[in-house]
């Protein structure tokens, strides 16, 4: 196994509710304490101010759960909010359709909760969504890039810069290949301006086509359900009250 665990069996449940990262050598209750020994050594838990340390070892307490509600619709899990006394980290946002993150940057404290909104996963382009549009069929083009390792892309008549496309949005060619990302936009003179440390240079009509930024466009993850872990790594009393998310259905 790569992974071991100490999983602790519930009476009032009849199930095992818990997993513990600690691996003790031997474990008793005793007089309304726990008792573990580790390395030959005696420890009683629950006793010391230090919490989520064990053997002198800091870990992180762990929650998974699943967003479910009514589970034969597709919905749009917008957020999370968690009213807590403390911040936590969102890891593994997963639903049978998408993947999500939420950096533990992203949460603010609004009104005794903390709130963050669900972004895509900025590792896994989908160009299905929404996010991806089209620029169009560019004749020739030479995309070698100057000492600054910007490019310009020169739309030629009959085409446009819509106004979609903003800095940041990643544009690629019509292979899927990523060319860069756009750092300028000039309306007046129709040109695209885009990173290109890799030089590609086109000589053939080739279709551009970009697509948004998906920490800024995002609107949340789509699917029936959707799973979530938070982390805390306090070593102080961390209190969880309730744990929301706003879903709405999801419309093609």
């Amino acid at each position: 196994m790569s992974k071991r665990e100490t999983l602790s069996y519930s009476d009032g449940v009849k199930g095992w509710p818990s997993f513990y990262s600690y691996i003790p050598e031997f474990m008793v209750g005793m007089n309304t304490y726990f008792y573990t020994f580790k390395n030959g050594r005696l420890y009683r838990h629950n006793t010391n101010e230090r919490r989520n340390e064990y053997y002198g070892i800091l870990y992180s307490s762990e929650i998974t759960g699943v967003f479910n509600t009514e589970p034969t619709t597709i919905k749009l899990f917008k957020t999370i909010s968690i009213e807590s006394n403390d911040a936590w980290t969102c890891s593994n946002l997963a639903t049978d359709l998408n993947l999500g993150q939420i950096n533990n940057t992203f949460f603010e404290k609004k009104e005794g909760e903390w709130f963050s909104y669900i972004r895509y996963n900025t590792a896994l382009e989908d160009f299905k969504l929404r996010s991806t549009h089209g620029i169009g069929t560019i004749p020739t083009v030479n995309l070698s890039p100057p000492t600054s390792g910007i490019s310009e892309i020169t739309l030629p008549p009959g085409l446009k810069i819509d106004n979609m496309i903003s800095g940041g949005d990643a544009i690629y060619i019509d292979n899927d290949t990523l060319l860069g990302v756009v750092t300028d936009l000039n309306y007046s003179t129709n040109v695209i301006s885009v990173t290109n440390s890799t030089g590609i240079s086109l000589t053939s009509p080739t279709f551009f086509f970009y697509y948004k930024n998906p920490q800024a466009e995002s609107n949340g993850v789509r699917g029936y359900f959707m799973e979530f872990t938070l982390q805390n790594s306090s070593d102080k009393p961390v209190e969880m009250f309730s744990l929301g998310s706003s879903v709405m259905k999801s419309y093609p």
